[in-house]
Parts: C-alpha cells; structure tokens; sequence
C-alpha cells in the first residue's frame, strides 16, 4: 500500500463504530473545522520560516484534516478521498489547456487570464452567491477580504470614487516602497495600537470592507 493508502486506511479505522476513537467517532465537518483552521496557520508558520523539517510534518497534519472530511462524507454516502482527487485533477487539467492542451499562454499573466476566463464558464457549485463580488470566499480573513475586494474593483474597473481615496492609495503605495520586514513592523505596530485602544483590527478592516461592498452593490 501507498502512504496515502494507509492514512486513509486508519483514518477509516479511527471513525469505525465499534472499534474506533471514541473522540473521533464523535467528529463531524463543522467540529473539524477549528482544527482546519489551526493546521493551516501552523502550516504557514512553517513556510515563512522556510523550517522544511518541519513543514513535512504541518503538510501531513493539513492533509489528515481532507482525509477526515473525506471520511465522514463517505459514511454520509456523498464522495470519497478518491473522488476529491479525481476532481482537482480534472480542474487542474481543464484550467491548463496550455499545457494538456492546443492553447497557448506565454506568461504567468496570461495564465491567469485564461485561469479566469475558463473558471467563469464552470458550472457554480455550493451556495448560490449574488452581486458583482459573488466570486468571493466568504470566510476569508480580513486582510485577504480586503485585497481581493480591490482586486475585483481593478478587474471590472468599477467607478469607486465614493468609498475609496484613489489619491490616498497612490500616496500610501509609493510610502510602501520597503522591504517585507519594514511593512510587516508597520502592520504589527497597527495591530499593537488596536491592541492599545480596545479595537478589533480583524473586525475593523472587514467592517470597512464590507461597507466598500456594500455601496458598490448599490450603486
């Protein structure tokens, strides 16, 4: 057997009724979603600290959270491992004609140009999502809200004049012409200060956020 074969193997194992871990019988997908959270934060610790050793481990610790995701909805009579390899495959393939394909991409710009393009043809899954910024995740972190929310106003070249200073972003942009360290110490003194004055910054930017949003929902 592979390696993954046999996680699957005892994760099969862990949940079996009669015979497995009374706390992971116990599990389900909205339980598991915490520890989702917190392997993918202990993952990405690894990778900004390029500690390789010990990525190895946080990667498998990532991996274990699909493997029971996938677990409980083959008990459940939804899909299995196999099937949610099956499909990122087939997306993976399908968004590359440029490699399994006649297309051609000459650069990472038009990959994902055409990356864009072929994702809006698919048929939407999930949730059924309105508006000109339903493409969005819906529980991003603040910080990653905020970006892709500019990042669609950019691609659609919407008039956001109302609720955003253009001028202001230039002057804060040409400010940012640091190395990642000097802006990682400016973001933390920010959220030291929030951290002084009694302010959420999470809550804060996804407020301000999602008032942009909002307005140009409307508008």
């Amino acid at each position: 057997m592979s390696g993954i074969d046999d996680l699957i193997a005892t994760v099969a194992a862990l949940r079996e009724p009669e015979t497995g871990c009374p706390w992971d019988i116990e599990q389900d997908h909205q339980s598991l979603a915490p520890c989702l959270i917190d392997e993918c934060c202990e993952l990405l610790q690894t990778i900004d600290r390029l500690d390789l050793d010990h990525m190895e481990e946080e990667l498998g610790d990532v991996l274990l959270q699909v493997v029971m995701h996938a677990q409980i909805a083959q008990e459940a009579g939804h899909f299995d491992f196999d099937a949610v390899c099956r499909e990122v495959n087939d997306k993976l393939i399908r968004r590359h004609p440029h490699v399994f394909g006649e297309a051609q991409a000459g650069d990472s710009k038009a990959v994902l140009q055409q990356w864009d393009q072929i994702k809006s043809k698919e048929k939407k899954r999930g949730p059924e999502q309105k508006g000109i910024f339903k493409d969005l995740p819906l529980q991003l972190p603040a910080l990653m809200f905020a970006q892709d929310v500019y990042k669609q106003i950019q691609k659609q070249k919407m008039d956001a004049s109302k609720v955003i200073d253009a001028g202001g972003i230039e002057m804060t942009a040409q400010a940012l012409a640091m190395n990642e360290s000097a802006l990682g110490q400016q973001l933390f003194e920010i959220a030291a200060a929030c951290r002084e004055r009694g302010i959420d910054p999470e809550s804060a930017l996804r407020q301000y956020t999602q008032s942009v949003v909002d307005t140009l929902e409307r508008s």
